[in-house]
Formats: C-alpha cells, structure tokens, sequence
C-alpha cells in the first residue's frame, strides 16, 4: 500500500497527470479534424509537458540548493528524460508546429524564470490564468493543425478559443481551492470577485464554451452530446469547489477533465 501511495504521488507530483491530460486534448483535436495519429507531436505534447511544469515547480528549489529529497531527485531524472525525448520529438515536427512551439516555449520561459525585480510572469497579478491558457490551447489545438500543413481556418481558431475557455475555467476551480492559501498580491479572481461570483463566472464561461460549438462549419450531434456532459461535470465540481477541499480533488479529478472528454467522445463514436 505504502509503494501505490508511493507511486500515486510521483504520478501527481511529478506532473506525469498533467501531461496525460494535455495528451488527451491533443488527442482530441485529432479526433475533431479528422487527423491521424502522429506519435512526434503526441510525444511532443506529453514529454514538452512533464518537463515544463516540472521545471516550473521544482527550478527555484534546484536552483538555490534547499533541501532535496530522494522524491525531487527522481522528479529531476524524469524531467531531464522527458527533456531529451520531448527534444528529439520537436525535431521531427513540421516548421510551422516547431516555429508555434519555440514561440510558447518562450512564454513558459518567462512564467518560471525571474526576468525583472518583479519576478515572473507568474508572480504578475492577474496574468498567470491567461499564459497558461494560452499554452494550453495552442499545444493542443494549433501546434497538431499546423504540423498536420492544415490552414488555421474558421473551425480551428473556434475551437482554440473553446480550450482556451476550458482551461480558464479550470484553472478557476483550482484558484477557488488555493483561496485560503494563494499570496493576496497575486489578485487571483476569486480574491478579487469573491467565491460566489467566480463559481457564476465558470457558470457563464462554460455556458458560452458549450454555444461556441453552434458556430462551426458543421454541427457534431455527438459532440454536443457529449459537451452537455462535460460542462455538467465540470458544473458540479465548480459548485462543490471549497477552500477546504483536499489538494487532490484538483490535482487529480479536476485534471481528469480533458481526459474524461476524450473517453466520452470514443465511447460515442464507437457506438458503444
């Protein structure tokens, strides 16, 4: 029990989740635009991942030499192993999905690294929830299109923008839990707007992310169907999100979100 408890914390800790869920909306926009597997960008994705919130989390611990434990050095070794793998599958990428991801890669560059006497961009009030969204969406809708040579048309800018939605609307549950724990100059939303307000602006957001769907080229019967279920789940945990929620009920199943998505959507389409 000791070794799964073991195991199941690396897992989480080790940005290992994260990266599974940034696979699955990978996975996604591949299902979306008809694309086939492509094992460069899905590696790119996945290891690109593991390393960068790895590095984001762990760089000032290693960085100024506090203590490190047996568990940080195995972080390390993952990482720099996601680096080289995550490194030789940027290579393989096309120009234009290489060219999106340096350009990315600079802004994740500037969330973990001091720049200026202010820090990072992580430690700008208010600006943290818009970076990562912003990696976020165009990791995994914009850099598949375009290592694919498809043109960025109406349907794929529609879609960047519903993940970039979902993302913030995440990233609000998780701000809903730090509320008691985040420092105050950080001006998270819910230290601005309150807890019953931000709930309601997740409320709205997934309600537009839900109608955004009505605008594409065609209409996917199936896909609406199985957005009424994730804006529902994800409903539920934004209205059952509390300070005092355990770390878990985001780092784990708020995380599953994209995945729970991608499972529905093959379990729809397989007719099953």
């Amino acid at each position: 029990m000791k070794a799964i408890k073991q195991i199941f914390y690396l897992y989480i800790h080790g940005s290992v989740h994260v990266a599974v869920a940034v696979l699955a909306l990978v996975l996604m926009t591949n299902h979306m635009f008809w694309l086939p597997f492509n094992l460069p960008m899905a590696g790119f994705a996945f290891f690109g991942t593991l390393f960068g919130y790895n590095f984001i989390k762990y760089e000032e611990r290693f960085r100024r030499h506090l203590s490190i434990s047996t568990f940080h050095k195995t972080v390390a070794a993952i990482s720099i192993l996601a680096l080289l793998l995550g490194g030789w599958c940027f290579l393989l990428l096309s120009l234009k999905a290489q060219l999106a991801a340096l350009v990315l890669a600079v802004f994740a560059v500037l969330y973990a690294v001091p720049v200026s006497p202010k820090g990072n961009l992580r430690s700008l009030a208010g600006i943290k929830i818009y970076i990562v969204a912003l990696c976020w969406a165009g990791v995994t809708t914009m850099m598949p299109l375009l290592n694919a040579g498809l043109d960025l048309g109406h349907d794929a800018w529609l879609k960047f923008c519903q993940r970039f939605l979902l993302v913030i609307i995440l990233i609000l549950i998780f701000e809903i839990i730090d509320l008691s724990v985040d420092d105050p100059a950080l001006k998270t939303v819910p230290q601005k707007i309150g807890l019953k307000n931000t709930r309601l602006l997740n409320i709205l957001l997934l309600s537009i992310f839900y109608f955004l769907e009505f605008f594409k080229t065609t209409v996917d019967v199936r896909q609406l169907i199985v957005n009424v279920v994730l804006i529902l789940a994800v409903g539920l945990f934004t209205m059952f999100a509390t300070p005092h929620r355990n770390k878990y009920y985001t780092l784990f199943w708020v995380e599953s979100v994209p995945v729970l998505w991608l499972v529905l959507i093959y379990l729809l389409t397989s007719g099953i």
